[in-house]
């Protein structure tokens, strides 16, 4: 029987309105490597770019869209936060070079018992570093901005909104098999809650954080804003068994979808966020060696004959 257990996050995909601008915040400030230069499957138009460690490591992504959308309408029923992880000793270093690079950024400060630095990227992206107390060891881009020592470990925790917790948390906890462990407050002057499930073995990189503020407008989806966030099952095998369970709660799916370098499942929870499912495997280097990951526009194979006409409609991205 296969385990449904999630293992953590294994992307989060946002939406920006300038892919050269994002290239340029997302490598060359935040160090993180261009992994997978590829397109939209659904809008082959638009960029989809992956920015994530050294060895493209399954949970270090973050994604983008690059649609020309007017900025995002912050509010419920959406993603607020995104969190990277790093080393606690990290922390005070990561705080100066953002304000070093004109970024917004807050000071730090504990947030459900860990030091974190909230800040934004140049289209209003909310963003997070969290002191990973685990302190695993990086994958590390040997061409990256950010010193070894100092580079993002991958994603995690990452904060949502919702008006009412109790269907959302039906879903988490009873189909998404996840645990209930604390609450926190979402502000020192505010009286909403932040509700936190873990996946896995747990620790801030299976984290999902649920803040239940019902006095909150609903979210508008543009740039600056989250398009979705995935979650991490091994292979194909464990991709089937949730696509059956999802299924047989009757929540309404795209089945799974083949993305070439990995199978999804979509859904939405009850509160409208738009959740995935992926899998580990094949990974990025299904079609591209690692050591040049993401130096070349990659289409899976379904795309490849258009692609005289796909690039046709691309903008250059500066890199």
């Amino acid at each position: 029987m296969t385990d449904l257990t999630l293992g953590g996050f294994h992307h989060l995909t946002a939406i920006t309105a300038n892919a050269p601008g994002n290239l340029d915040f997302y490598t060359r400030v935040l160090g993180l490597r261009l992994v997978k230069k590829t397109v939209n499957q659904d809008d082959t138009t638009a960029y989809h770019l992956f920015y994530g460690d050294g060895d493209a490591t399954p949970g270090s992504d973050i994604t983008f869209f690059d649609w020309p959308a007017a900025p995002a309408r912050r509010g419920t029923h959406s993603v607020t936060r995104t969190g990277f992880r790093v080393s606690p000793a990290s922390i005070p270093w990561w705080h100066a070079h953002l304000v070093a690079s004109g970024a917004k950024v807050s000071e730090p400060s504990e947030a459900s018992g860990r030091l974190t630095v909230a800040f934004e990227d140049p289209e209003g992206q909310r963003l997070s570093l969290v002191a990973d107390e685990r302190n695993p060891a990086p994958h590390v881009w040997s061409k990256s901005t950010v010193p070894p020592e100092h580079q993002i470990l991958g994603l995690g925790p990452i904060t949502m909104s919702v008006p009412d917790l109790a269907p959302t948390e039906m879903v988490l906890t009873r189909v998404m098999n996840m645990r209930k462990v604390r609450d926190y407050p979402v502000s020192a002057i505010s009286a909403d809650t932040v509700h936190v499930f873990e996946m896995g073995e747990g620790g801030p990189s299976a984290e999902l954080h649920v803040a239940v503020e019902p006095g909150l407008a609903p979210a508008r989806e543009g740039a600056g804003g989250v398009h979705h966030v995935a979650f991490r099952t091994p292979d194909h095998a464990g991709l089937a068994a949730w696509a059956e369970r999802v299924r047989g709660f009757r929540i309404p799916s795209s089945g799974e979808v083949e993305r070439f370098y990995f199978r999804s499942l979509y859904f939405r929870e009850p509160n409208g966020v738009l959740f995935e499912i992926a899998t580990d495997v094949p990974g990025f280097t299904a079609d591209e060696p690692l050591e040049t990951l993401g130096e070349h526009l990659s289409l899976p194979p379904f795309l490849e004959a258009r692609r005289a006409s796909i690039e046709s409609r691309l903008q250059p991205l500066g890199d």
